[in-house]
């Protein structure tokens, strides 16, 4: 006889527990030592998967993780700071700052193009080398104080052609 499983409730595990009893008792012992060597070895592998595995790759993995998040932190410092040693320079007057974003964009040649309106500096750039570009962009934010409030650079063969929209700094 099998337990209803329509019926809920307290009296229907009963049913359930005393025909789960009735098939264990009717089973020779060597069957009983079989499904309990099954049994325990599902309850090992349920254990394995979920609880002892996800201990072990973490363990596992957590030097690795440790080691990159180290690089980022390091990395975060010394850009914090290169951005106090930038704030703690002292201004530059609008003249001079026009006159080192000129010189800047002097070296670099025929590769880029000068437009100078207002407190905004906007260069057009036509197949200028990457180490070129790095540096210009540097000697603009050190020597001028300019700060890239736009950019539409595009790879093309071995150099960037596009826009950078800058901006100088204000007068003191």
């Amino acid at each position: 006889m099998s337990p209803n499983p329509n019926r809920g409730g307290p009296q229907a595990l009963m049913e359930l527990k005393q025909h789960l009893r009735a098939r264990w008792q009717a089973l020779a012992s060597r069957e009983r030592r079989a499904v309990g060597t099954a049994a325990l070895a599902l309850f090992l592998l349920g254990l394995w998967f979920v609880a002892l595995r996800p201990a072990w790759q973490v363990l596992r993995d957590a030097p690795a993780q440790r080691a990159a998040l180290d690089a980022q932190l390091t990395e975060m410092r010394s850009l914090a700071a290169e951005a106090r040693d930038l704030r703690a320079q002292p201004p530059v007057a609008p003249d001079l700052a026009e006159a080192a974003i000129k010189a800047a964009t002097t070296r670099l040649g025929s590769t880029a193009r000068l437009t100078l309106s207002g407190d905004r500096a906007t260069v057009s750039f036509q197949q200028v080398d990457p180490q070129a570009l790095a540096d210009w962009l540097g000697e603009v934010r050190q020597a001028g104080r300019a700060r890239v409030v736009e950019a539409q650079l595009n790879r093309s063969g071995s150099g960037y052609n596009g826009n950078a929209v800058l901006t100088l700094p204000r007068a003191l």
